[in-house]
């Protein structure tokens, strides 16, 4: 097995379980644990994971956000619900942006039952669901394509994106603490925050596991929004410090 074949073996391994030792490596693809280290050092060095004691992991932590394939698969049915229940906010006839993360993706299947609509993203998965729907307005942001966030980043989608306007805008964020919002990519700080200034009304799309915790760059406090989504799992004391905060708490119900 080629060196790139067995990273992406690798890859695929984690993306199924999220983490897994040198050890196992090393035994399950043949090779010497030098080797391992090897693959480990250039995967992280292109950031699709984050070493750590003994072994690697593509969980998300406060310094490294997750790849898209990997986030797709947590709290799946939970940010289903959420998606639903945000798309009462959507009208026939408004222009919307929905930004990269895999929770606001979810919003796309809903957008057919609210036509005419303009819709905005960076968002691949969004992009290429809406394609070709008749009744929806899709302006795709371009910019350079990043397979970790399945989005379109950097000058271009910038530049777009200081031009444009919206009705309303759906983004999610990484880390949510305190009442503020973060995320580990400032490229990807930098795209939610037009997306989030552009628009008229803002709505945060979010599951119960991003509260809690800070990450690397601030985003932008919750008092931004004219409503935050995130599941009925969400711990009560999260609710607590949200709500005296005075943040538009909308919890759903499995």
């Amino acid at each position: 097995m080629r060196a790139d074949e067995r990273r992406a073996a690798m890859m695929a391994l984690l993306m199924e379980r999220g983490q897994a030792g040198v050890e196992e490596l090393s035994q399950r693809f043949h090779v010497s644990k030098m080797t391992v280290h090897r693959d480990l050092d250039e995967l992280e060095a292109s950031g699709q994971l984050r070493k750590v004691r003994g072994g690697a992991s593509v969980q998300s932590s406060a310094m490294f956000q997750a790849d898209f394939r990997y986030r797709q698969k947590i709290a799946a049915s939970e940010k289903a619900r959420i998606a639903a229940a945000a798309a009462a906010f959507i009208e026939p006839g408004m222009t919307m942006m929905i930004d990269d993360s895999s929770t606001a993706a979810n919003l796309a299947g809903h957008l057919p039952q609210r036509l005419p609509l303009t819709v905005i993203s960076n968002n691949l998965s969004v992009i290429s669901e809406l394609a070709g729907i008749a009744g929806i307005e899709l302006m795709a942001l371009g910019g350079q394509y990043s397979r970790k966030f399945n989005g379109f980043f950097g000058l271009l989608t910038e530049d777009a994106l200081r031009g444009l306007r919206a009705d309303i805008s759906f983004i999610s964020a990484s880390a949510i603490y305190q009442g503020e919002a973060f995320h580990q990519d400032p490229e990807v700080v930098q795209t939610k925050r037009l997306i989030v200034k552009g628009a008229e009304r803002r709505v945060l799309l979010a599951d119960h596991t991003k509260f809690g915790r800070p990450g690397l760059h601030f985003l932008t406090g919750l008092e931004t929004f004219s409503a935050v989504f995130t599941g009925d799992e969400l711990d009560p004391a999260q609710r607590t410090v949200l709500t005296e905060k005075g943040v538009s708490l909308h919890c759903i119900p499995a």
